[in-house]
């Protein structure tokens, strides 16, 4: 069977050099859209032209010529928009509401894989206010999709390396801490939520401190978080989110509103806390899993995506870059660059309300990047569900691929 012809959109950023890299890779036909927008960006017409040495063709086209952009897609099996949707970068996620237009009008396409490669935001209706309009603006686009009834796949990589591996995940550098290291509440857990334990089921709740009032036993809920005071994160949550009150106070505060609207809790599977509406994440979830966070190689992201193309299985799909070996806690991130370089960093352990703090006079585009940081130690987003039958998981849907581990990725920084 020939592969696909794959169109890149974003071919010459951060991920999109690494996708181009990969179709070429595994044999497929790959066009590079050039956008017109380009001028005299020297760097990026570089890159251009070397694709086009390894065999890429590139396509010329524009945003804002529509009929350009259904040109280019009518030559294409599928199409990859790998646009920049980070704030610190550029923010161009709607646009691809054009290429949902060109690709709905030309009628051909089998796959379309959209911009997302990170946190998966049907998932994320709870995060803090800044930063949130990237995954409601991947939520618009992903409604727009699913209306047209394109052929998709959505992609969630979790953490690229680059940015929260060789900086073992600091706000500050991207390069390793040399002497001091800030550790995110204990280092170890993955969240600041409470489960409940449905025992006629065996289903966890996961829950963050502003929905405590969907807990449908109070005797539950107090023993629960009496018996996490000492030792959870939980205590920070509240208090960040109180930071009037303290202690016994802060839990107060959230106790009460527990007794209201108890009812209204479902183990049904359209519950609508699956779309985020009421900030919960539900799914069947492991207590014992303390894990915070979720690394990739960028290349592999590459690599995992275009082996969905032609995969059936992955038809209006979710892929979920899990691999075992490169889920850690951000205790154990730092242990392995420890050991690399036979070194003990000084630790300095961050509360929530402490993080939260230290947002407050960085540039609005960097709070972005601090409140993803927040989200996955704090509020343990990447790990606290499992993957259900809307999404599979890359690294045991395709075994073949040898992922990059954390330790050899680290290794680039010595």
């Amino acid at each position: 069977m020939s592969k696909s012809k794959i169109l890149v959109v974003g071919g010459t950023g951060y991920i999109g050099k690494r996708i181009v890299k990969a179709s070429l890779a595994q044999g497929h036909p790959t066009y590079v859209l050039m956008r017109r927008e380009i001028g005299f960006d020297i760097e990026k017409i570089q890159t251009l032209l070397s694709f086009k040495e390894q065999g890429a063709r590139l396509v010329e086209g524009s945003f804002f010529d529509h009929q350009s952009l259904v040109d280019a897609v009518k030559q294409v099996d599928v199409v990859i928009c790998t646009m920049a949707g980070v704030q610190f970068r550029s923010h161009n996620i709607l646009l691809q509401l054009k290429l949902v237009d060109a690709i709905k009008e030309a009628g051909n396409i089998k796959r379309f894989v959209p911009s997302e490669f990170g946190i998966d935001p049907s998932r994320m209706g709870h995060a803090l206010e800044i930063g949130k309009e990237t995954f409601g603006d991947k939520m618009i686009v992903r409604k727009a999709i699913e209306d047209a009834e394109i052929p998709h796949t959505y992609i969630s990589a979790n953490c690229f390396g680059g940015y929260f591996v060789g900086n073992l995940s600091q706000v500050d550098s991207l390069m390793p801490p040399r002497d001091r290291v800030y550790i995110y509440g204990d280092g170890n857990r993955k969240g600041n939520y409470l489960s409940e334990v449905n025992r006629t089921q065996g289903i966890f709740y996961e829950m963050k401190p502003t929905v405590l009032r969907m807990i449908r036993n109070r005797t539950l809920l107090v023993t629960i978080m009496v018996m996490l005071w000492q030792s959870d994160p939980l205590t920070e949550s509240l208090e960040a989110a109180t930071p009037h009150l303290h202690g016994s106070d802060a839990l107060a505060k959230f106790v009460d509103p527990a007794l209201k609207g108890l009812s209204s809790l479902s183990p049904s599977s359209d519950h609508p806390c699956r779309s985020g509406g009421l900030g919960l994440t539900c799914g069947r979830t492991e207590m014992s899993n303390r894990t915070a966070a979720v690394f990739m190689d960028e290349d592999d992201v590459a690599t995992y995506t275009i082996k969905t193309i032609d995969d059936p299985r992955m038809l209006n799909k979710t892929l979920y870059l899990r691999p075992q070996e490169n889920i850690l806690t951000h205790n154990q991130l730092v242990e392995k660059w420890e050991k690399l370089t036979d070194k003990t960093l000084e630790k300095v352990h961050l509360s929530a309300q402490d993080f939260l703090a230290s947002m407050k006079g960085v540039d609005i585009a960097l709070q972005a990047g601090f409140a993803r940081v927040y989200q996955i130690y704090y509020e343990g987003c990447l790990m606290n569900f499992e993957i259900g039958e809307g999404g599979e998981e890359a690294s045991k849907l395709y075994p073949e691929v040898r992922y990059t581990r954390v330790h050899e990725y680290l290794q680039r920084y010595l």
